[in-house]
């Protein structure tokens, strides 16, 4: 071969080669991972030195009620169902691919099939206490070629605290469906199945709460605190309405929420 075509030869094989290395590096790009759980709530999170790789313990922190609250996929992908009763429990995990997965364990339930593609701020699972665990929370983890990564969410890294209470994370995942976010004030706060004081209680909101008011409408009247109202919000995560006079906002009517 004349030595123009073995250098053009050479040159291409490097130019080939280059392309391969390329490759796995863009593959491998994150995600950009969101809170897993849902838009809105506030808690706060910690890590131990006996959790695997470089897990995160998150329980709520905003006022509501950590176990039974929805676990939401923080990136979309491929999920899959598991069950360790002496360890992790309940729990799933999603491929995201280019060598990414995100762990989520203790759940009380699944919210999706076995090999289910998910999308991010999609309803997976339910915070719970299955497995080797001392109470709800929402065990979670990253990782890239099975290997354990620290911990980031929209782009930034979070702290490994020692306990709870020193760090807070407020989820914006989830947050372009319908409806808004609100706090509630009072405590004792009914949520019940439909807008009338005899529907049943689904649960009660302990203190000021974060919600998501997915729809309104009228119903029963209710007087608190001086205040008379007859329109109710539809909680999406508590699954329930409440008296719109236990939603943190001047207006009878809340602005911008849609009618049910």
């Amino acid at each position: 071969m004349p030595p123009r075509r073995i250098l053009a030869a050479l040159a291409a094989l490097l130019l080939g080669a280059a392309t391969l290395v390329a490759v796995p590096t863009q593959a491998q790009a994150a995600p950009n991972f969101k809170a897993p759980f849902p838009c809105g709530q506030r808690w706060t999170y910690s890590h131990h030195s006996g959790e695997v790789r470089r897990a995160l313990d998150f329980i709520r922190a905003d006022g509501g009620t950590t176990n039974g609250t929805p676990v939401l996929a923080s990136a979309g992908g491929t999920a899959y169902r598991f069950s360790q009763p002496s360890g992790a429990g309940n729990y799933i995990a999603i491929e995201h691919g280019g060598g990414w997965k995100t762990y989520y364990f203790h759940l009380s339930a699944y919210s999706v099939a076995n090999g289910q593609q998910v999308s991010q701020g999609q309803q997976i699972g339910v915070t719970g206490s299955t497995g080797n665990s001392t109470g709800p929370h929402i065990h979670y983890e990253q990782l890239l070629n099975g290997v354990g990564q620290n911990i980031v969410i929209n782009g930034s890294g979070l702290a490994y605290p020692g306990s709870y209470g020193s760090y807070f994370l407020t989820s914006d995942n989830g947050c372009s469906g319908p409806g808004k976010n609100y706090m509630t004030w009072g405590s004792g706060v009914n949520v019940r199945s439909d807008a009338h004081l005899s529907s049943p209680v689904v649960t009660t909101l302990a203190g000021p709460t974060s919600v998501w008011v997915l729809c309104q409408k009228q119903g029963d009247t209710v007087n608190a605190e001086g205040y008379t109202n007859n329109w109710w919000s539809k909680l999406r995560d508590q699954n329930g309405f409440i008296s719109n006079i236990y939603i943190d906002d001047p207006n009878a009517q809340l602005p911008g929420v849609p009618l049910c």
